[in-house]
């Protein structure tokens, strides 16, 4: 496998990091490319993201991960929604003219704020990539669950992969459930068991974080193998 660190434009007189990483030798998937935004306390090098964009890697998918502008200059408060849209943009862009064989799917994953903000954009059509991966949707603040953040997903047409864990405090899955059955566009949800928002799991819990990524990859592997998503 190949890693590589860039940097991505984002506007004249700022850019971002980035790790591209691809496989060795190119296969049938790496026609498929995805790239990767990390949550609001964490940066591209959060274990959840590192370890499944290198897992798919492996496996012959093209991955980009980034940092937003904020993480980029060490800041904990996030960036205007319009500056975080801008960056996922520029990453993308980025992808698609990295040299290479030619992208015929690519692919928009994002933890927590990383997947809001990608939803929002495709919603708005700031961003059109064929496909949606969250690792951990924030479908409310903790204690919150009267305000969901859900308005804009029903907007949207391309196919969703949802993971979730069962111990997550920014989304309760019974209400993740009325979501689902509002949404038109094909979807699909993975739950992590005793898995938090980040998918760490209790000390009593005999897996381990390996496990959890080996878990999204063979999950993420089998559902980009179907062009067309059942309803569900």
């Amino acid at each position: 496998m190949k890693i590589e660190t860039v940097s991505i434009p984002v506007n004249q007189d700022e850019s971002v990091s980035g790790i591209l990483a691809a496989p060795d030798t190119p296969n049938h998937n790496s026609a498929t490319g995805l790239v990767f935004a990390h949550g609001m306390a964490n940066d591209m090098n959060h274990p959840s993201i590192s370890g499944v964009a290198e897992g798919l890697a492996e496996l012959g998918y093209i991955t980009l991960r980034f940092n937003f502008p904020y993480r980029e200059k060490g800041k904990k408060s996030a960036d205007p929604e319009h500056t975080l849209i801008k960056a996922w943009q520029s990453a993308i862009a980025f992808l698609r003219d990295t040299p290479g064989p030619p992208l015929e799917t690519l692919v928009a994953v994002g933890k927590s704020l990383g997947g809001r903000i990608a939803s929002i954009a495709v919603a708005n059509n700031d961003i059109t990539p064929d496909r949606l991966i969250f690792l951990g949707y924030p479908l409310h603040a903790p204690g919150r669950k009267e305000k969901l953040k859900d308005a804009h997903l029903y907007g949207i047409n391309v196919p969703m992969l949802f993971f979730e864990g069962t111990r997550d405090p920014f989304c309760d899955l019974g209400l993740l459930q009325t979501v689902f059955n509002r949404l038109t566009c094909p979807r699909e949800l993975e739950i992590i068991e005793n898995g938090d928002h980040s998918f760490n799991l209790p000390k009593s819990d005999p897996r381990k974080d390996k496990d959890v990524h080996e878990q999204i990859i063979k999950k993420c592997r089998e559902w980009l193998r179907h062009k067309n998503q059942p309803l569900r």
